[in-house]
This record gives C-alpha cells, sequence and structure tokens, in this order.
C-alpha cells in the first residue's frame, strides 16, 4: 500500500473536519494514510510557529512517506526558505518522495528544483480538496493515476492561435504571486528553454499583468519555450477597468514577448484541477485549440 503523510507547513487549518474528511477519502482510494503530529497546530495565521512547521516538513522528510501530501496552502512557507534542510529533502525524493501540492507550496517545489534539482509534483491539496464537501470525479482520478504511473500526460483546450505549436522542456513555475516573490533569491532556479505555468486566485488581471511584465522585463518569459496560464480565479471586477477584463491583460502581456501564451491549464485555485510534474522535462504539442502536456 502507497504511503502517504499529510502535513500542515502553511497557513492554519481553521478546523480539523476538512483535513480529517481527506485522509478518510484518500484512504479509501488505497492510500496508507498517516497525519503529521502537528498538523493541527495553531500560531496566528499559521499552521504552528516556524520552528514547528520546519520540524514537520524535516520529520515527513526524514520519514520518507511515498507522499508528503500538505494540507492546505496561504502564506508561511517563505519564512522557512532559509533554513530548510534541502539536502534532507533531495534524499526523501532520492528515496521515493513526491511532495504535492500547489498554491503556497510553490515556494518549497521552486528552492528544491533551485537547490537540488529535484522534481515534485503539482497536484491537490488534502483539506482544500480531498476536505471538499463536494469532490469531483477528476481531481481524485488524475491524482491516483499521476501517483501510480499510470498518467502520463495530461489535455486541455486553449485558444486559437498556437495550432502545430511543440515545445519540449522542463515544466516549472505555480502560484503567480508566490513565483515572484522569489525572484532575485537563491530558491529561484534557473530555468532556460522551459514551460512556465501559472496561477492564482483573489489577484485582479492588472496585479497579474504586473507580475507577468516583471519577469518579462527580468528575461525570465524570452528564456522559456512557452507560458501556460491556468486559472486566475475569485477576481472582482472595478468600476475602473473600463474594458479590461483577462482577455485584455493576456493580449498585453503577448504583445511584449515572442513567447508563445497559451491559455486553459485545469490547474489552481479551482475545484477541477490535474496533477502534473514539476521540475521534469514535458512535450507541449498543440492541434488546432487541443493542446497536451506529456511527460
Amino acid at each position: 500500500m502507497t504511503s502517504l503523510t499529510l502535513y500542515t507547513p502553511s497557513g492554519v487549518l481553521l478546523k480539523a473536519a476538512p483535513a480529517r474528511m481527506a485522509a478518510k477519502r484518500l484512504s479509501a482510494l488505497g492510500f496508507d494514510v498517516s497525519i503529521d503530529e502537528a498538523a493541527f497546530s495553531k500560531q496566528q495565521r499559521f499552521g504552528g510557529d516556524d520552528d514547528t512547521r520546519l520540524e514537520a516538513i524535516h520529520r515527513v522528510a526524514t520519514s520518507a512517506p511515498s507522499i508528503a501530501m500538505a494540507t492546505r496552502g496561504g502564506y508561511g512557507l517563505t519564512r522557512l526558505l532559509d533554513r530548510l534542510d534541502w539536502k534532507k529533502l533531495k534524499r526523501s525524493v532520492d528515496r521515493g518522495t513526491r511532495w504535492v501540492g500547489y498554491s503556497d507550496l510553490t515556494a518549497l517545489q521552486m528552492g528544491l528544483l533551485a537547490h537540488t534539482g529535484a522534481p515534485s509534483w503539482c497536484g491537490p491539496l488534502a483539506a482544500d480538496d480531498f476536505g471538499r464537501e463536494a469532490l469531483d470525479d477528476v481531481t481524485p482520478d488524475c491524482f491516483c493515476e499521476a501517483m501510480s504511473g499510470e498518467l502520463e500526460a495530461i489535455g486541455f483546450r486553449t485558444e486559437v492561435g498556437f495550432d502545430g505549436l511543440q515545445a519540449k522542456g522542463v515544466l516549472w513555475g505555480g502560484n503567480l504571486t508566490v513565483l515572484t516573490s522569489l525572484l532575485g533569491t537563491p530558491h529561484w532556479p534557473q530555468v532556460k528553454g522551459g514551460i512556465l505555468f501559472v496561477e492564482d486566485v483573489n489577484e485582479h488581471p492588472y496585479r497579474v499583468e504586473r507580475m507577468l511584465l516583471q519577469l518579462h522585463q527580468a528575461g525570465v518569459l524570452a528564456r522559456q519555450k512557452a507560458v501556460v496560464l491556468g486559472a486566475i480565479s475569485d477576481w472582482k471586477p472595478s468600476p475602473m477597468d473600463r474594458g479590461y477584463d483577462m482577455k485584455a491583460m493576456v493580449a498585453q502581456v503577448r504583445s511584449v514577448t515572442k513567447t508563445p501564451v497559451l491559455t486553459g491549464l485545469p490547474f489552481g485555485h479551482v475545484s477541477t484541477k490535474v496533477t502534473m510534474p514539476f521540475g521534469r522535462p514535458v512535450t507541449l504539442l498543440v492541434e488546432q485549440r487541443n493542446a497536451l502536456l506529456g511527460w
């Protein structure tokens, strides 16, 4: 049976029920689930103080379960990046641990790739996904197939204009706000010729544009084979927009970079999401509006 450990490296779990529901559902899917001893710790908005969360990550790395799944995102991992024992995390990956998550987990995934070159997995969080009252079929099916090794590609519909696109490179990226906060730090992996994907939540299109332009002006976008946008969810229009929306934002970013910018990746702070590798070579193929990301 595949071992799976739930731990809390970032934001606080206000209630234990969603994480316990996630453990129950994951167990029903055939995983041998354990919950880290500090998973329900609380300190301000965090899942325990910094030392507690740091020790939890190191404890999980030492035990090296098949899967390490964060209970939720939020904020908190950036505080720990300078203190994480990256070699310990790398040894866990070498022993077979797959670190899974998104949102604030972007910081851990980026740091792991930057410091050790080790891959991880972008996929669901325990409480935020498996702990939902209504769980769709796609998210758990995709996760289980990815963890079993059966899943080798994901497909999605994108916009017109990219028919015939073929690109190969390392898949990397994640939450755009977390991503840009790491630019210029030691925790930023120097990926050239990669496939960069981004997602975000509660960020207005102008803020998304500003962050993508920051990556463009820093030379990051130009070094990639393609940029793929996931869900930019839960933002609210402003009376100041006057027609400026997500579509206008994407058009503006496309106007300043030669790197293809695709949309439609089913990933981010949405109820239905795929699971895909982080820091591993992938191939992106587009036929008409059908995009395929394979590894």
